[in-house]
């Protein structure tokens, strides 16, 4: 008797459960159908993403009387188009070549001096108290809305009273200058999220404010120091108009270089698609290679 109530009072559940089951059986069809799409989305955006990227490869990779019968494209079906002969003939060019050197002369020295100087003022204006430290970092975050183009003219009549217009080192410190104020906002802002207790238990220990910044504070501000070296190494390297007007004519980086190229050689194709790829492709490795620092350093404070 027993038995027989407990089986028909079982008998609901058991239809409302299996009433249940297809809906979750969708549910679960309908979620990963929902990811697949989504991944299928991405892959879809990151391939057209890439295509000019790709594009450029297979140009460069081409003679130019093939560059000019039909497109990049082509090369799928006519793959004895691909010849390296196009990056010999660039080592062969003795501006591009000497352009990149002069490139690196002046990206490496302007992303270091950023990334120093801007973690020295970002840790002061976090940590260290002195006069007008409001009124001084208010100064810098409204730097940063300055435009460029506004300090050409009144920045190329000072180096050329200081004798360093047209010179390396002219644009290393214009770019410097204008990097400082985007790095001190972001370096402050990371190393004020550092626990205070962090902070005074090391100088409980005796460590003195340049080792407390160097044992404490930089370590733990590394994905933020990456990030910021890895914009400021971009935004050097593929800068046109800043060197363009700075630069010594004589040994100008690869984006004035290509530009000449195109002014004086208008079908100097060879030369023009591998000395973009390879002008390219630096950035891109620099990127991949401090890839998991910039998005620890981008993400930093996102779920405070």
């Amino acid at each position: 008797m027993s038995s027989a109530s407990s089986a028909g009072s079982a008998t609901p559940a058991k239809r409302a459960a299996v009433s249940r089951a297809p809906a979750r059986i969708a549910a679960r069809v309908a979620a990963r159908a929902a990811s697949g799409a989504v991944r299928v989305f991405l892959v879809l955006v990151a391939l057209f993403w890439l295509m000019p990227t790709a594009g450029l490869l297979l140009s460069s990779l081409r003679s130019p009387s093939d560059i000019a019968a039909s497109g990049w494209w082509h090369v799928f079906t006519a793959p004895a188009q691909l010849t390296t002969e196009n990056y010999r003939d660039l080592l062969a060019n003795h501006t591009i070549t000497g352009s990149l050197g002069s490139t690196i002369l002046i990206t490496v020295p302007a992303t270091l001096l950023v990334i120093v100087i801007g973690s020295f003022a970002g840790y002061a204006f976090a940590w260290l108290d002195f006069p007008g430290r409001d009124g001084w970092f208010l100064l810098v975050v409204g730097l940063l809305v300055v435009p460029v183009q506004v300090a050409l003219v009144p920045v190329s009549k000072l180096f050329g009273t200081l004798g360093i217009f047209e010179t390396t080192l002219g644009v290393v410190l214009f770019h410097t200058a204008f990097g400082l104020p985007f790095a001190i906002f972001l370096l402050r802002n990371f190393f004020a999220e550092i626990p205070r207790e962090l902070l005074e238990a090391a100088r409980l220990d005796g460590a003195g404010e340049l080792r407390l910044f160097a044992r404490v504070v930089l370590p733990l501000g590394g994905p933020a120091i990456a990030s910021l070296g890895i914009f400021q190494f971009l935004w050097v390297w593929n800068d046109m108009l800043v060197a363009l007007i700075f630069a010594d004519a004589g040994s100008p980086p690869i984006t004035v270089a290509l530009q000449q190229q195109v002014r004086q050689f208008g079908n100097n194709v060879d030369v023009l698609a591998p000395g973009a790829f390879v002008s390219m492709v630096i950035p891109l490795v620099v990127f991949f290679a401090f890839q998991r620092q910039f998005v620890s350093g981008v993400m930093a404070g996102a779920v405070k």
